[in-house]
């Protein structure tokens, strides 16, 4: 009689996997057997990729004529300390009587690799392989997995896509460590006063490392520049009283001017009080006019679901734990079948799950908890789960592999034996999942200009008018108070009525230093690293991918801090670089720089989802891989061949005094003139373009050279110069790209569109096209 085996990752799995199928058959010694099935399992990881030294004893020790090490055919073995487990899953894979194998390993690409790599290893022959998808553990789910499970062959793209993420990771990791320690390693270990210092290299921790020092150091460099806002204080009718900051905008005396932070102050007390005294000026009786006021209605929609990014960074905020604990929380719940799977980068639902969402919801009122049972049975009697594939929080297009991170209303008896952190996050998951089918907050809102000669101050008002969703995530995010009182008397006031200045103020305020990571904003960085790309092309064309996967992201953190490279404070998830993580950031920075920038990393993920797809095959992917690889190990033996690049870490520019003096020196040589957009920065030139030097702070300013080519106008840094202390070019030379005739014509920044050159012919304005 032929039998079945089912593979699953982890002993407790395959358990349950057993007790749902009803396999009720002896324990053996690594598996379970009925009659008619066999329940086995990996350990996590049985099989691993072997050291270079594996393939050769000369690799034993590191040289560079042994660079780069890229083998024609890759080599794998068993982890020795689960070795007993590999041979017990080999020899039921071997047995005759298993005719058909039942691959229940996780659903994704790692869960994949672990099962192929046993599979490879043992030579799977005539046996029938079908994969078991799922997306929670709950009986109805396990029993759908394996009647809807799939030849393993439709998942050989997955395959490709996780056999290549391994060997890039390897590729990287074994080239360039050896090649950076051998260059390098002497110097940095005498610099750091160490022994000896191997220089580690990943494809994803280095760019992480990037992230983090970068940061520090933006912080560290950050001259805080004071600036002095405007407000005013109105009064009318003796009784309403309301406040208004001043904004410069068109029509303003201050338009455009140099004198201003950002539009909204000055950069000199002096000017803000000369800006004072004009206001004052001609005006005995001190009185303002109401220019507008506007009133609308403003929706507020409830956020979309978890994934693992976005709970390991409200986690991170709300208990002061790590990505990692996060995922060890969300990994026993999915095991005690109360969520679907964790290890999710989406954030919304199938249309197929959104069709029976009613069941999850039925089942979630069983939970002993008054305030969501309230929750609840509202969404049922008033069917506001209806229509759910309707919204924004159904998309399939934007799901890979798992939809998003939701409660299953299974294994609720589970709850009171949860500890604090589990309970709690459990809970949240619910909350978050309930609010979608809530109507949204709220708000009234109010905008007042007032304006003082030619001179607007602006007034808001915000009050909520319906909590909506609001409701259920109060202990979550509680949202501002307001005064409803004062927003009925300002109410009153009317367009072209005049107002007392009671009193104008000058508010003496400074610019803010970027903010350090936590261990949630990291993951989160890490997951939209394509929006940290400049060039827009390339950010539009690796748009969505990120760095790492959720399954892999906190394990990169871990082995950073391992390493010495970073460090995290327990109490408050602040992450900082150590100096030995500044040393070496500094080292690839000198010799392999793009294997610390986002665009490399994210780019490489994007590959590797087009594999996953079947858009790209394997060998073109390996191709531009050892390609990369050879050609940087070229360059860096060149390097260490022609200049000495050590000098980068003998000190430490993080702490070195006369580092940051002369970078602001250097800054200071080649600056064009200040950035009209944030005020902070200094515009610099590069081959294509005239860009801020706040441009990590996300000052979008940029001019590109061939922008005014339609209008034979040259934009070199002569021209951007001048246009910065001037503001405005008149009578400039330009060819009518339409007439195809010369004429004169006003060229000028159009910071409302982050600094786009704006040619005015006979005053028809004309922004230039790039």
């Amino acid at each position: 009689m032929s039998k079945a085996l089912y593979i699953a990752e982890k002993p407790s799995v395959a358990r349950e996997f057993a007790k749902v199928l009803n396999i009720k058959g002896g324990k053996r010694d690594g598996y379970i057997e009925s009659n008619d099935a066999v329940v086995s399992w990996c350990i996590g990881h049985l099989v691993t990729m072997s050291y270079p030294d594996k393939y050769d004893e000369k690799y034993k020790k590191w040289k560079m004529n042994d660079l780069p090490f890229l083998p024609d055919k890759y080599k794998y073995e068993v982890i020795e300390n689960v070795k007993k487990q590999f041979n017990i899953l080999e020899s039921l894979i071997e047995r005759n009587d298993i005719s058909t194998i039942y691959v229940c390993t996780d659903s994704g690409r790692e869960g994949e690799y672990i099962y192929r790599l046993v599979e490879d290893l043992i030579k799977v022959e005539n046996k029938i392989r079908k994969r078991v998808w799922i997306d929670s553990q709950t009986e109805e789910e396990i029993k759908k997995g394996v009647k809807n499970a799939k030849s393993l062959d439709e998942y050989d793209n997955l395959s490709h896509a996780a056999y290549l993420r391994a060997k890039e990771d390897y590729l990287m990791g074994i080239n360039f460590s050896r090649l950076l320690t051998l260059v390098y390693g002497r110097s940095l270990s005498s610099h750091l006063g160490k022994n000896h210092v191997v220089i580690a290299v990943g494809r994803v921790m280095t760019c992480v490392l990037g992230l983090i020092v970068k940061r520090e150091r933006e912080i560290k460099e950050f001259v805080k520049t004071p600036y002095y806002k405007i407000s005013s204080t109105f009064q009318f009718d003796e009784s309403i009283v309301y406040d208004g900051e001043w904004k410069a905008i068109k029509g303003s005396k201050y338009d455009m001017s140099n004198l201003l932070y950002k539009d909204i102050g000055f950069k000199e007390k002096k000017e803000a009080q000369k800006f004072l005294d004009y206001l004052k000026e001609n005006n005995e009786y001190l009185i303002a006019t109401i220019e507008s006021i506007k009133k609308k209605k403003e929706n507020k929609n409830p956020p979309l679901l978890y994934n693992l990014a976005e709970l390991q960074n409200e986690l991170s905020k709300k208990l002061k734990i790590n990505p990692d604990q996060t995922l060890k929380l969300a990994q026993t719940l999915y095991e005690k079948k109360m969520i679907t799977y964790p290890r999710t980068d989406a954030r919304v639902l199938s249309k197929s799950v959104s069709k029976e969402i009613d069941s999850n919801l039925k089942k979630l009122s069983k939970i002993k908890n008054q305030r969501i049972n309230y929750f609840i049975e509202r969404i049922l009697k008033e069917n506001l789960y209806k229509n759910l594939e309707k919204t924004k929080y159904v998309n399939d297009k934007k799901i890979t592999d798992h939809y998003a991170i939701i409660p299953t209303g299974e294994g609720l008896t589970n709850l009171n034996r949860l500890s604090s952190n589990e309970k709690y996050t459990f809970l949240l998951i619910v909350k978050r999942f309930l609010s979608i089918f809530y109507p949204p907050a709220i708000y009234s809102k109010l905008s007042i200009e007032s304006k003082i000669k030619t001179e607007s101050f602006f007034t808001s008002s915000k009050i909520q008018v319906q909590r909506g969703y609001l409701e259920i995530l109060e202990d979550e995010k509680k949202e501002p108070g307001s005064n409803n009182d004062k927003e009925e008397s300002l109410k009153r006031l009317k367009k072209g009525q005049e107002v007392k200045i009671k009193k104008l103020k000058i508010n003496e305020s400074e610019t803010s230093p970027p903010k350090r990571y936590n261990s949630g904003s990291i993951i989160l960085a890490m997951e939209s690293a394509g929006k940290l790309i400049e060039d827009d092309e390339l950010r539009e064309k690796i748009k969505g991918s990120g760095i790492g996967t959720s399954a892999t992201r906190s394990g990169i953190l871990n082995k950073l801090q391992k390493i010495n490279y970073i460090n995290l404070n327990n109490k408050t998830q602040i992450l900082t670089p150590t100096n030995l993580g500044e040393s070496i950031y500094d080292v690839v920075n000198e010799s392999i720089p793009s294997l610390l920038r986002p665009e490399l990393t994210a780019s490489w993920e994007k590959g590797l989802e087009m594999i996953e797809s079947g858009e790209i095959e394997s060998q073109e992917y390996m191709k531009k891989l050892e390609s990369y690889i050879k050609r940087n190990t070229q360059k860096v033996i060149k390097l260490s061949n022609h200049s000495n690049l050590l000098r980068s870490f003998h000190d430490n520019p993080s702490t070195n005094k006369e580092y940051i003096k002369s970078k602001k020196e250097r800054l200071r040589k080649n600056s064009l003139g200040k950035c009209i957009l944030c005020e902070g920065g200094q515009v610099l030139e590069n081959s294509k373009a005239f860009y801020c030097s706040n441009w990590r702070n996300h000052c979008k300013f940029t001019v590109w050279k061939n922008s005014l080519k339609n209008y034979q106008v040259k934009v070199d840094k002569e021209l951007i110069k001048e246009l910065l202390e001037k503001g405005q070019l008149n009578d400039i030379e330009i060819r009518n790209p339409n007439t195809k005739e010369k004429e004169n014509a006003i060229l000028k920044f159009n910071k409302n569109k982050n600094g786009l050159l704006e040619v005015s012919i006979k005053n028809k304005s004309v922004p230039v096209q790039l």
